[in-house]
């Protein structure tokens, strides 16, 4: 007997409008029925009036409930009809059952979709890694019920896991080392997988736990550590960070959707920390350009102008292959119409060979002015910085030579400088060779000194091997003979001339030998 009226909860509305689809485009009498406890109870209210006659029974597949079949009044033999009716049936109670079940997970998952929502807001708008993440945490803990959470950050030079933020009751806040075997942090960021514990595990009381009970962790509480990786568009995914949460308001013990949903928070911040560490190295970049142009504009400024020195026609110029460097000039005014003038050369380049160049003609400008012998100078600025040279272990080559027009007398030092020499007018080269080795290398004593023949229109030409290394062409010493010639046979044009014929020369050459500072001076009387 199959009562009137259907029975349990009603059926689906796309349920109802495929049956009655089937009733009005076939005009056919069509049924769903249901055996509840044994009695076959109609489902489908349109269908409740009792048959006349035989009636086909197919039945329609179902995940859950009681069984249910399709009646077809009079079609006995349309089995076919029967077939395609049940199916259906079947497929619209399977969409049915899918909405029901993703709206569900959605209700379920609300919170959560939210999180990941307002942590990508965080991300994107809070500048301060540290405000990120302590905004972060705190909408975790709120969401997942965590008492503490804290996020670590992997700084690659100490091998350290340093804390970033922290919320929740107080914990450890001291650096990790990575390598430490007792921390979970650092284990899951060794491992690179997620670390889970509940209050009954006994691994709570393990080795793992101590380090993490230190700073305010009970080994009876849960607690889930996850790494935050950052995969970038090409290359291999590497781990940046951890996050931990410990213990819960609840009582209960983290679950596998926290560890999924908490992994793929630190998804977002593992983004975000590199992003951040990226924008850090832009910033330290543009500081140490914007500091290293500074530090090329005031080593410049200790260089003595040139083109109005009194007594002399001086041309000269440094360009340091970095932006600061070790080659350096000067020119002394001295009693009795002299000049003193000086040449050196760092053995390095950069700022190391910068800072011993600064203190060399700091050193320089107090004993030259005093007007001692150029073997004299030499010695006080080797004391000087003797020390510095000794333990940045590096070397420096100085020529110092005193010009007496009235003497007809070049006095001069060269604490191995190869490149100094005096060009006669009619084209002579002669070289001033180095009276002792350079400082840094020669021991600590006297200076010895030498002295040449000046004659009126001689010129002075004091050159770095930065410029004749570039100027060099397949044999040892060309360089040096292109300066030579080239200074010999525009020895008649000003000397400011010449100088830049030579940086000129330079800035065409392909040079093999790697870059150093270059500096040219010629001085004429």
């Amino acid at each position: 007997m199959i009562p009137d009226g259907p029975s349990g909860p009603p059926l689906p509305e796309t349920v109802l409008r495929t049956l009655e689809d089937f009733r009005t485009a076939l005009g056919i009498d069509v049924r769903l029925v249901a055996t509840v406890d044994g009695a076959r109870v109609v489902r489908d209210p349109a269908g409740a009036v009792p048959f006349d006659g035989a009636a086909l029974r197919v039945p329609v597949a179902t995940r859950s409930g009681p069984p249910l079949e399709i009646e077809l009044c009079g079609a006995t033999g349309s089995t076919t009809l029967g077939d395609l009716i049940a199916h259906q049936v079947e497929l619209a109670l399977e969409y049915d059952h899918e909405v029901h079940f993703f709206t569900y997970e959605l209700s379920e998952r609300y919170e959560e979709i939210n999180l990941l929502y307002s942590i990508s807001e965080t991300l994107g708008s809070i500048l301060r890694l540290e405000d990120a993440a302590h905004a972060i945490l705190n909408e975790v803990c709120d969401v997942l019920a965590a008492e503490r959470g804290s996020l670590w950050v992997h700084d690659e030079h100490p091998g350290m896991l340093r804390l970033v933020a922290s919320v929740g009751r107080s914990g450890r806040d001291q650096p990790i080392r990575v390598d430490d075997v007792d921390a979970v942090t650092a284990r899951v960021f060794r491992e690179g997988r997620a670390a889970m514990y509940g209050p009954a595990d006994a691994e709570a009381e393990g080795p793992d736990r101590p380090v993490e009970r230190r700073g305010g962790a009970r080994a009876t509480e849960s607690m889930l550590s996850v790494p935050i990786r950052y995969t970038p568009p090409s290359g291999v995914p590497r781990t940046v960070g951890v996050i931990n949460l410990v213990g819960r308001r609840t009582g209960e013990r983290f679950s596998a959707s926290d560890q999924k949903l908490l992994s793929a928070i630190a998804s977002q911040v593992g983004a975000a920390l590199e992003n951040n560490r990226l924008i850090e190295k832009t910033l330290a970049q543009e500081r140490m350009g914007r500091e290293m142009q500074l530090a090329h504009d005031l080593q410049m400024k200790l260089l003595p102008p040139v083109d109005r020195f009194p007594g002399a026609e001086v041309g000269a110029r440094v360009r340091p292959a970095e932006q600061v460097g070790g080659d350096f000039y000067q020119l002394f005014p001295l009693s009795g119409g002299r000049i003193g003038v000086m040449i050196g050369d760092v053995s390095t380049h950069g700022f190391p060979a910068a800072l011993i160049m600064t203190l060399v003609m700091s050193a320089a400008a107090i004993y030259a002015a005093e007007g001692g012998s150029p073997s004299g100078v030499l010695a006080r600025v080797d004391a000087a910085v003797r020390d510095e040279l000794e333990t940045t272990e590096m070397y420096l080559t100085l020529f110092y030579g005193v010009i007496d027009p009235a003497a007809h007398r070049l006095v001069y030092a060269n604490a191995g400088h190869p490149h100094a020499f005096r060009i006669q007018p009619d084209g002579t080269a002669t070289r001033l060779a180095a009276t002792d080795p350079p400082m840094g290398i020669a021991p600590e004593g006297r200076y010895t000194e030498r002295s040449a023949a000046w004659e009126q229109e001689d010129v002075l030409l004091l050159f770095t091997d930065g410029l004749s290394d570039l100027l060099a062409e397949d044999r040892r010493g060309s360089g040096e003979e292109r300066v030579i010639s080239t200074v010999v046979r525009e020895r008649t044009r000003p000397v400011a001339e010449i100088v830049d014929l030579l940086f000129a020369l330079a800035a065409d050459s392909e040079g093999t030998i790697p870059a150093d500072d270059r500096t040219a001076m010629i001085v004429r009387l």
